[in-house]
């Protein structure tokens, strides 16, 4: 669960600047819900190619991060005894 715990630290940042509580182990299904609604806007084509400008091996390294925070959210929420979130991309 490496991925998925430095996913939520790099997801605390950002939730720092707009003024969001962090997240925090364990998670809920409401952290759970928002994290998969986080990692489908990255993988959005949009965001995930910087919209063109991203060279391509930085776009395969991030959808390979981000397929791995997935799957670990995934086992995560099946783990913890909690619903399993959906993925759209």
């Amino acid at each position: 669960m490496i991925m998925l715990e430095n996913f939520v630290r790099s997801q605390n940042a950002w939730n720092e600047i707009f003024g969001k509580a962090p997240m925090a182990f364990p998670l809920t299904q409401d952290s759970i819900n928002e994290l998969a609604r986080d990692i489908d806007s990255q993988l959005s084509p949009e965001n995930l190619m910087q919209d063109g400008e991203a060279p391509v091996a930085a776009i395969i390294n991030k959808r390979r991060y981000l397929n791995t925070v997935a799957a670990e959210l995934e086992q995560y929420a099946q783990n913890a005894g909690l619903d399993i979130p959906s993925f759209y991309n």
